[in-house]
């Protein structure tokens, strides 16, 4: 018997991933336009949290056992977009392109109202299913600090014309997914010992 509060958790990361996923399109194409390390590192981000919420959709009726190793799981994506950032850090070198300030801080407002929405709605059930609604959470609120940062970072841009912001921003969003990365991995390790006899 699924009960109310599985039944609203099961739509709410539905949702979530299917916010994600739109705006990972939006982000990234806008990314490649105006050259920005930073909203490339998020929109790679967006992706992966669009990967998170379909699992965790996927996974709620698993037992313990596999909802603590998809724990695991959850957390090495949640490195992918630090790899992402490196990668686009090292072409800035070589093409150091200065985004669009004010495209910049537009397409991080949407970002940070998307993330703000998602974390929103997640709130309510940060503890709910372990690691795994944790991991969920935890990617929409860490997602909205890193929107904050590419605006002010758009916002920097105007006066200091630079690619020192949007790097900086770019090394930002990755040390915060790292962060969650081992907050996530350790709540799983946390419910393998519980499991064990």
């Amino acid at each position: 018997m699924v009960s109310n509060k599985e039944d609203l958790f099961k739509k709410s990361v539905l949702l979530v991933a299917l916010a994600n996923l739109s705006y990972f399109f939006v982000e990234f194409f806008v990314a490649r336009n105006i050259h920005a390390t930073s909203l490339f590192a998020d929109s790679i981000d967006f992706l992966e949290d669009a990967s998170i919420n379909l699992l965790i959709f996927i996974a709620l009726h698993w037992t313990s056992q596999n909802k603590a190793r998809l724990g695991k799981l959850l957390a090495v994506i949640l490195v992918i977009p630090a790899f992402a950032f490196l990668y686009t850090a090292w072409q800035k070198f070589y093409i150091p392109l200065v985004p669009d300030p004010s495209i910049l801080s537009m397409t991080g407002l949407g970002a940070l109202l998307i993330n703000f929405s998602c974390a929103y709605v997640l709130m309510q059930f940060r503890y709910y299913q372990g690691s795994l609604s944790r991991a969920a959470f935890l990617s929409a609120r860490n997602d909205a600090y890193a929107n904050l940062a590419i605006i002010i970072a758009g916002l920097i841009s105007f006066n200091w014309y630079s690619i020192w912001p949007d790097l900086v921003v770019g090394f930002f969003i990755m040390v915060i997914n790292l962060d969650a990365a081992r907050e996530i991995w350790e709540a799983s390790d946390r419910e393998d010992l519980e499991l064990k006899p």
